[in-house]
């Protein structure tokens, strides 16, 4: 058996036995709400391919009883950071500049429980508009963000989506946020409007995606622990001294 064909095998029988134990019946089962996902469309086409595979997601964290809103970013300018340290002055309120959607971003991100951002693939890279607000966002609300679980997915025509999530899953990271995984990477591929839904793996990941963060956020509130207790203070060092 070569290799195409084993993970072609591999990722249906994967499929099969999701569909003989459903989360849902589970968390049905074991109760109740299981907390609010914030999914932010990176993309400045509000019914694109990019809120397609959204849309998918959004679907799925419902039928598991999951809370969701998607957030688009819009078409007007989003700034990028400056690296005032205003955000380190006041207290704590978010990011100085206050007359763009990192605002928006910023109060919704306080009351959800995971974070979702998809983006389109430009040049091999997220969209500028989705990297200048994370930035913004983690750099001056980074406390908000802590511990809570996150996914990036990337759309594109047809490469660079890889480093795509690259980018986005290495901001995650650093701050704390557990990453949430599908049965591929969560990429989708399309061109025209809508084309991505005949992308038939790419929307499945886009669903087990959303079963595997609605599992993790219903075990966080079973547990009732929202972070691991640690010993040390985050450590600083620059190479040159």
């Amino acid at each position: 058996m070569d290799r195409r064909s084993f993970i072609k095998k591999a990722t249906l029988a994967a499929a099969g036995a999701v569909a003989v134990s459903p989360l849902s019946a589970m968390l049905n089962a074991e109760g109740g709400k299981s907390g609010k996902v914030l999914l932010i469309n990176g993309s400045p086409r509000p019914d694109g391919n990019t809120f397609c595979c959204l849309q998918e997601i959004e679907a799925q964290l419902q039928k598991h009883g999951v809370e969701s809103e998607i957030v688009q970013i819009g078409r007007n300018p989003v700034r990028m950071c400056i690296n005032c340290g205003g955000c380190h002055r006041n207290g704590g309120k978010g990011c100085v500049f206050d007359d763009d959607m990192c605002a928006v971003i910023t109060q919704k991100i306080a009351t959800a429980d995971a974070l979702i951002v998809g983006t389109p693939v430009y040049y091999g890279q997220p969209n500028g508009a989705i990297l200048s607000l994370m930035q913004r966002l983690f750099y001056s609300a980074g406390h908000l963000v802590q511990n809570k679980p996150a996914a990036a997915l990337a759309v594109c025509r047809r490469g660079g989506a890889t480093a795509t999530l690259q980018t986005m899953n290495m901001m995650f990271e650093m701050m704390n946020m557990p990453v949430v995984t599908s049965q591929y990477w969560n990429i989708a591929y399309g061109a025209g409007k809508g084309e991505v839904k005949l992308d038939t793996e790419g929307m499945q990941t886009m669903r087990t995606l959303a079963t595997n963060m609605a599992f993790l956020l219903q075990k966080i509130h079973a547990d009732g622990k929202s972070a691991p207790q640690r010993d040390e203070r985050p450590t600083f060092m620059n190479f040159i001294r």
